[in-house]
């Protein structure tokens, strides 16, 4: 049935005369608006003095930040060289190329300079980005699903999808897998977290996050076919993993200090 319906779809979700709107672009705009809406609800949840338009402001530095790190994270760690032969391809955002570690790094240096801005909490912008972020992972590995792109290795399994790029073998659809375990379970965590009142220290949903993301994507990674220009780096162990791994061990450092400092979650400073 999955096999039927990967074939069902098509990338592109609208046609307008020579405009065509992609299911991938839209996946990014719904997660930039859910994640506002997120930041919005919880910071109320939480009574933080935090603005609407001050939402707006971050989820807008947030998104320039996960285009720019996202592109330039896989430019360093997945070309392979290929960019610094063909500098100008670098911008060629419309032949995909988007790393998330690079994402998230470029998310956390664009909304924390808007906060410095605004004059917001870093470490509670920071936790109420992570909390919506999941549904954007959801909705941008549905995407890579109808693109038939980031397929896993072969299976026997009645789930298994025959791409169009993998060749005539059935494969886990492994951007499946990311779309509910990186997506669903982790955002689910971490609302049924964001309920508790007074709200948990600074740090806790960062560090949880943090942890969760690295270890569902350092396990899908054995499943997953990785980047052709890399293969594999260490045996079994491909790039994903690697940059996964400080993930993990940089979540349990937050965590960690979040246990032990117990600052409150706070919206303006200064």
């Amino acid at each position: 049935m999955l096999n039927e319906l990967y074939h069902s779809l098509n990338p592109v979700a609208i046609s307008i005369g020579p405009l065509h709107i992609y299911w991938y672009a839209l996946a990014y705009l719904a997660g930039f608006v859910l994640t506002g809406i997120v930041i919005y609800r919880v910071s109320r949840r939480w009574g933080l003095d935090i603005t609407g338009d001050e939402v707006a402001n971050i989820i807008v530095a947030m998104a320039w930040g996960i285009i720019i790190g996202a592109r330039l994270f896989y430019v360093l760690f997945y070309g392979d060289g290929y960019y610094f032969a063909n500098p100008l391809k670098i911008f060629a955002l419309n032949e995909g190329g988007m790393s998330f570690h690079g994402g998230l790094v470029g998310a956390i240096v664009g909304g924390s300079l808007m906060c410095r801005s605004c004059h917001l909490s870093i470490p509670t912008v920071c936790d109420l980005g992570v909390i919506g972020a999941p549904l954007g992972l959801f909705f941008g590995r549905c995407a890579n699903f109808v693109n038939g792109e980031l397929w896993g290795k072969p299976t026997d399994l009645p789930w298994g999808v025959v791409f169009e790029t993998g060749g005539n073998v059935a494969r886990h659809p492994s951007q499946l897998y990311e779309a509910i375990l990186e997506g669903l379970v982790i955002f689910c965590v971490l609302w049924m977290m964001s309920r508790r009142r007074p709200a948990r220290p600074q740090g806790t949903f960062m560090g949880t996050f943090l942890v969760l993301y690295g270890v569902f994507r350092f396990l899908i990674e054995f499943v997953r076919v990785p980047d052709a220009q890399l293969g594999y780096l260490l045996g079994p162990i491909t790039m994903g993993q690697l940059l996964s791994l400080p993930l993990v061990l940089l979540g349990i450092v937050v965590l960690a200090w979040a246990a032990r400092a117990k600052r409150p979650q706070i919206g303006h400073v200064g």
